[in-house]
């Protein structure tokens, strides 16, 4: 029932939803977003959305709007009203204070021809025929089709605006989602050790080296250039093949012109870069010299994963 009440909603569309996103674009004020109820918290997530990509936003609770909380719309703030019925006491008195407020009101309702819907300037259609309740009473296919709404009006605002990947990052600096669009491989290389061998190291001294850097690798440099790595595997594989190794180096048994990443790469390039070759460490490069060691379990500890 939801589901087709959402579909509906594209049917509903008007001019008034392109004015109003224009509206809110070119503003120099906040959106100020309003509602009663479980409308209230639609509208909290709605502030959220269009904060967490570029529209300043602030939630104001009807009930309270009207016991002072009127005083933090700014003259250049659009007010967002939602309400399925339009008809609510506290939607009533707010309207007209609004009004005479002179701020633009855009109404979210189902009822466009409520008083809600006859005095907003804007009227995006929230029309729904049922609640997915049993009983018809409880909220919920009516605040579906106000979320998508908001959803809706956020994703345009955020076209119109150009809002970048590296924009939504500056919004969301903390956690999983963060790390994902601003880490660099730099970021967690630098904290690593930074194993190394030349080509002509024997084979002792390249298990002394992965063994005190506790990466499970070691790349093999000449010149600050790599050439090749060394694995624990390799190791193992060397074992099971030869009897004598005191006379082997670092260049009999490495795998050359290994996968790399260079420094100033996205950490999520390197994950993907690591799922395609099925390797669980990535030799990193700066200016065309060795820099490090990204490993699996590094982009698990931050969250990439």
């Amino acid at each position: 029932m939801e589901s087709e009440a959402i579909l509906n909603l594209s049917t509903l569309i008007t001019n008034d939803f392109a004015e109003a996103t224009e509206l809110i674009y070119k503003s120099k004020g906040r959106v100020i977003i309003t509602g009663i109820g479980k409308s209230a918290i639609i509208a909290n997530k709605i502030v959220a959305t269009l904060n967490s990509t570029g529209t300043p936003s602030v939630f104001m609770h009807a009930a309270d709007a009207i016991h002072g909380d009127l005083g933090l719309i700014l003259k250049d703030d659009v007010v967002i009203c939602i309400s399925k019925s339009g008809n609510t006491p506290e939607i009533k008195v707010l309207v007209p204070l609004i009004k005479s407020a002179k701020n633009t009101m855009i109404a979210i309702t189902g009822n466009k021809d409520s008083f809600l819907g006859q005095h907003a300037n804007y009227i995006l259609n929230a029309f729904v025929e049922k609640e997915a309740c049993p009983n018809n009473l409880a909220p919920t296919t009516s605040t579906t089709a106000q979320l998508v709404i908001g959803d809706a009006l956020a994703v345009c605002l955020l076209e119109l605006r150009g809002f970048s990947s590296n924009d939504f990052a500056k919004y969301h600096p903390g956690g999983a989602l963060g790390k994902k669009l601003y880490l660099r491989v730099h970021d967690i290389s630098s904290v690593n050790e930074k194993p190394k061998v030349a080509p002509t190291t024997n084979i002792k001294d390249v298990i002394i080296e992965i063994t005190e850097k506790m990466l499970g690798v070691t790349a093999v440099v000449e010149n600050d250039k790599i050439i090749g790595i060394i694995t624990d595997g390799d190791l193992r594989r060397m074992l099971s093949k030869v009897n004598d190794f005191s006379n082997l180096t670092a260049k009999d048994i490495m795998s050359a012109n290994p996968k790399h990443i260079n420094a100033d790469a996205m950490a999520i390039d390197a994950l993907e870069v690591m799922e395609t070759n099925e390797i669980s460490q990535l030799l990193v490069e700066e200016y065309g010299k060795y820099a490090g060691i990204v490993h699996l379990h590094d982009l698990i500890k931050e969250g990439i994963i």
